[in-house]
């Protein structure tokens, strides 16, 4: 399994170069998907990756789209777990991997309107800012076999088409971003 790179290695900070022809369809570029896919989902907090973020300096990005969506509904005591039959208690499983692919993407569109947003990145762990990003962006990119699709979002999925662009571009949230706070994670147990 590909590791995720942290801050300070080179191919975070190049631009990225697109995907050529004669790979869509490849064995080598589905590889390259299925390895990043695992990588982003020992990433509980994670929804999306780009290539770069594994050492990779191709214009290439996933995401988790089920992990963009609203959690289960909460049950009348508010909490999603459930009790089974016996009196034990269960907690829902987590969705399905659903993976979205975007090769050479092109934001085309976005609106005028900017919104302030909590960011953080897999490749600058334990760090978080408030960011302005467009409140809805129009991405054109293509599909694993070449052909190409157009794909609108706003909220969470229009940051994260900029964020992940801003990947392929070289640069990282942190350039950017306001307040930042880093937050430290022990694994020690707390008393």
């Amino acid at each position: 399994m590909k590791e995720i790179v942290q801050e300070g290695a080179e191919v975070l900070n190049q631009v990225a170069e697109p995907i050529p022809d004669e790979l869509f369809g490849s064995k080598k570029l589905n590889q390259l998907i299925e390895e990043m896919a695992k990588a982003l989902d020992q990433q509980i907090e994670g929804v999306a990756l780009a290539a770069p973020q594994v050492g990779v300096p191709y214009r290439l990005f996933i995401v988790r789209v089920d992990r963009t969506l609203p959690p289960p509904s909460l049950n009348t005591q508010g909490s999603t777990l459930a009790q089974n039959s016996q009196g034990q208690t269960l907690q829902a499983p987590e969705p399905k991997p659903e993976i979205e692919v975007y090769i050479n993407p092109e934001i085309i569109k976005t609106s005028q309107k900017k919104v302030e947003v909590d960011e953080g990145c897999l490749s600058v762990r334990g760090v978080y800012g408030v960011t302005k990003r467009h409140e809805k962006v129009t991405i054109r990119a293509r599909r694993i076999d070449g052909s190409t699709f157009q794909r609108g979002g706003s909220g969470l999925l229009a940051q994260i088409f900029e964020h992940e662009t801003d990947h392929l571009n070289g640069v990282l949230f942190v350039e950017h971003a306001k307040r930042l706070v880093e937050v430290v994670h022990t694994h020690e147990p707390t008393i």
